[in-house]
C-alpha cells in the first residue's frame, strides 16, 4: 500500500462515476419521451447560456388530481404577507414586480417575480393603521406607476403632457407559474454541475412573450433542495468522490429531497390565483403538481407545462456542456 497522508483513510477507495454513455450521444433532435423525466425531481440555468429565441407558447399536458391520493402535506397553509412590492425592468427590456414575502413559519424572505401589472398581492393592498399615502406608495401598494411629483397611491393624477401607462386588462387565459427553489451556485457562480439558472432564464423567457398573458415565478429560499447551501457544498464534494445527487443527499443524513412547497401555495392564494382560477404549472415534476395545489387543493393545476434542457432542445449544440452536467442528468433519466 502507499504512503498516504494522514488526513486520507486507506480503508476507503472512492468509487469512480461510470460512465455508459454521454448526453451528446443521445438523440437530441426531438424531445425526450415522458418516461424519461424523473418525478421524483425538478431539474435545477446557468447565465450566459443563452435561451432560443422561439416565440410559441409552450406545449402543456391536461391534468387532474381530483380523484388522486394525496401526498402527505401540510393540514395548514402558512400564514404570508408581502410586505413590499417594486417595479424591475429587466435587461430583456421586460418588466417584472418583484415581491418579498414573509410567513409564520421561518425567517426567511421568500420572493414572487410578477408579470403584469394585473396580478396583485391581497395582503399588499390591505391599508395598514396609521400609514399616509406616501408610506403605501413606498411599499408598494399603488395602482398605476410610480413618477416625480405623484401624491396619492390609489389614483394617479399623472400630467397629460407626460405618457400614460396602457391599462392592461386579465385574460381569462389560465396563467403560467413555476415554483423555483434558490440555487446560488446554478444562478450566481456560473455553476455548471446543474441547470437551475437555465430554468429560472426560461421560466421568466415564456412569461415575457408578447402572446403570453403574464404569469409568476415563486422564488422559495429552500437552497440545496431544502439542506442549505453549507450543506450542499458538502454533497458536492461527496459527488466529486462518486456519489450521485441523491445519494450524496442522504450520506449526510438528509432527505433525497427536503422541499416544501406550502409557502407556495399560500402565497399564489396571496396573489389571486385560488379557487377555481386554475394555473399552468411549469415542471417536469408531477408529483409536484398534487404538493403545490395544497391539502384542499386551495390552488387547482390544471395542466402541466414541462422545461425541456436547453441541450436537448438545440440537439446540443446550446446549454450547459460538463461532465458534471452529464452525471446531473443521467440520474435525472434514470
Amino acid at each position: 500500500m502507499p504512503d498516504l497522508p494522514s488526513h486520507i483513510s486507506p480503508v476507503y477507495s472512492p468509487r469512480p462515476l461510470s460512465v455508459s454513455s454521454r448526453i451528446s450521444d443521445y438523440d437530441l433532435d426531438h424531445d425526450p419521451p415522458n418516461s424519461t423525466i424523473s418525478p421524483a425531481f425538478t431539474p435545477p440555468s446557468t447565465p450566459g447560456t443563452g435561451t432560443p429565441a422561439s416565440r410559441r407558447e409552450p406545449r402543456s399536458t391536461p391534468v387532474d388530481t381530483s380523484l388522486q391520493r394525496p401526498p402527505r402535506l401540510l393540514e395548514t397553509l402558512p400564514r404570508v404577507e408581502c410586505v413590499v412590492r417594486a417595479r424591475i425592468p429587466t435587461v430583456t427590456g421586460a418588466e417584472m414586480f418583484l415581491h418579498l414575502y414573509q410567513n409564520n413559519v421561518d425567517e426567511k424572505e421568500h420572493l414572487a417575480i410578477v408579470f403584469g401589472p394585473h396580478i396583485r398581492s391581497k395582503s399588499l393592498d390591505d391599508p395598514r393603521p396609521g400609514e399616509t399615502e406616501m408610506d403605501r406608495m413606498i411599499r408598494g401598494a399603488y395602482t398605476g406607476r410610480l413618477h416625480p411629483g405623484r401624491t396619492s397611491s390609489r389614483v394617479d393624477s399623472q400630467p397629460r403632457s407626460a405618457p400614460r401607462e396602457p391599462i392592461v386588462k386579465p385574460t381569462p387565459s389560465t396563467p403560467l407559474v413555476r415554483i423555483h427553489s434558490e440555487c446560488y451556485t446554478g444562478e450566481t457562480a456560473w455553476s455548471a454541475r446543474c441547470d437551475c439558472g437555465e430554468q429560472l432564464d426560461e421560466a421568466a423567457r415564456l412569461m415575457s412573450l408578447p402572446s403570453s398573458t403574464g404569469g409568476v415565478i415563486i422564488y422559495l429560499r429552500q437552497e440545496g433542495r431544502g439542506i442549505g447551501l453549507g450543506e450542499k457544498l458538502k454533497a458536492y464534494n461527496l459527488q466529486d468522490l462518486g456519489s450521485d445527487t441523491v445519494e450524496a443527499n442522504l450520506l449526510l443524513r438528509h432527505p433525497a429531497d427536503a422541499r416544501s412547497y406550502g409557502l407556495a401555495t399560500s402565497m399564489l392564494l396571496d396573489l389571486g390565483f385560488g379557487g377555481d382560477t386554475g394555473i399552468r404549472l411549469l415542471t417536469n415534476n408531477p408529483d409536484k403538481v398534487r404538493a403545490v395545489e395544497g391539502p384542499n387543493r386551495e390552488v387547482v393545476v390544471n395542466e402541466r407545462v414541462a422545461m425541456v434542457p436547453l441541450a436537448w432542445k438545440t440537439g446540443g449544440r446550446k446549454g450547459i456542456h460538463s461532465e458534471e452536467i452529464e452525471g446531473y442528468l443521467r440520474t435525472k433519466v434514470s
